[in-house]
């Protein structure tokens, strides 16, 4: 059952249909709307992965993520700008691309793979090229796989993946100060606030620093509101995301919300990042999938961790229980039909929310 108690879903379904009828004339219907309710919020790819999936069926040749057709889409749901691959474009399509967000007043943010080896710099080096014709805001990267506790069985094992990624942000930056694009690194369940500053400090270049996730800290026991204040010197992208928690046997629940509807002071948090980059552009990241599990009671959990304070864990808990969600979005036993619908409402509503509540 989708939850109503996070998505004004009874109001966004009288103005934009049920279901699958729905389904096949929201982006228009939205459209329409979004004329008098457009935000400088933009959206990152991974929003809108149930709506490509559903025109890919319709029409295979079609895709969403292609740059300039996610652009368009973006703009035609209200949202000022997006966060997408761009790949290596040709001049022309560069061009295009830049073009057009020029006219609309919208923004762009890459994303990227660092460079893995030497072998890897060519690519690497085409798709920043292609980020300085566009003209991006940031090329947001990550560098390790997976969720730290996930992902890694030792801390020996995380170490190595560690080094591993900043020596693929040293072989970076010679490309990023060439091109003088921006590459943002996304705290990504990977390291700590206190292993990410010490990491950008090393590196050290003006041309890399930080894409701010304001959730994805809390998952490795951060302080949100803590993890936001020390990165945002340093921020030059944002991902804008809300949290719905609950406990379980082994942890907590960590679910992606509508913006608004979760447990972060979403206020406090753009106040900061506002403070530190007056003019940072924010990218909504909101993944209409079932909660992650943090599972930090368990003792698979803590080998990668094993220095984090006990007192992080307790206040990480309190505030799980404190803001205890009753429902969350259980998304997987939804039919495709229904997950379409959630997914768009969820980014209805985000951006509504970025628009009245956090002068975006």
């Amino acid at each position: 059952m989708i939850d109503r108690r996070f998505v004004d879903r009874r109001t966004f379904l009288r103005q934009f249909g049920g279901t699958a009828a729905a389904a096949a004339v929201l982006p228009r219907q939205i459209a329409l709307a979004a004329k008098e309710q457009s935000t400088g919020l933009g959206l990152v790819a991974y929003d809108c992965a149930f709506r490509r999936r559903w025109l890919q069926r319709k029409n295979p040749p079609f895709d969403l993520f292609e740059p300039l057709n996610f652009l368009k889409h973006c703009r035609q749901l209200g949202a000022g700008g997006m966060q997408a691959s761009l790949g290596a474009l040709d001049a022309d399509a560069a061009a295009e691309l830049r073009d057009y967000a020029a006219e609309h007043s919208l923004f762009i943010d890459a994303i990227v793979a660092a460079p893995k080896d030497d072998d890897d710099l060519e690519r690497f080096e085409a798709e920043i090229g292609t980020s300085a014709q566009v003209g991006v805001q940031a090329a947001r990267t990550v560098i390790m796989p997976g969720r730290r506790y996930e992902q890694f069985k030792s801390l020996a094992e995380f170490r190595e993946f560690e080094a591993r990624g900043k020596r693929m942000l040293q072989r970076a930056v010679p490309v990023v100060e060439k091109h003088r694009v921006r590459l943002a690194v996304e705290n990504h369940k990977d390291q700590r606030i206190d292993e990410r500053i010490a990491l950008l400090e090393q590196i050290g270049s003006e041309f890399v620093g930080a894409c701010v996730d304001t959730g994805n800290s809390f998952a490795l026991l951060d302080d949100p509101i803590e993890a936001v204040e020390r990165l945002a010197p340093y921020a030059f992208s944002v991902h804008l995301k809300d949290q719905a928690v609950r406990e379980y046997e082994d942890g907590f629940l960590l679910g992606d919300i509508p913006l608004g509807g979760g447990c972060f002071d979403l206020k406090r948090m753009v106040e900061i990042l506002k403070a530190a980059k007056p003019e940072i552009r924010f990218a909504l990241e909101l993944i209409t999938r079932d909660p992650l599990k943090v599972p930090c009671l368990s003792e698979s959990y803590w080998p990668t961790l094993p220095a984090v304070p006990g007192r992080d864990l307790a206040r990480t808990l309190r505030f799980v229980r404190a803001h205890r969600a009753e429902n969350l979005q259980h998304v997987s036993s939804l039919t495709p039909d229904k997950q379409l619908e959630l997914e768009d409402a969820n980014i209805a509503a985000s951006l509504s929310y970025a628009r009245t509540s956090l002068g975006l």
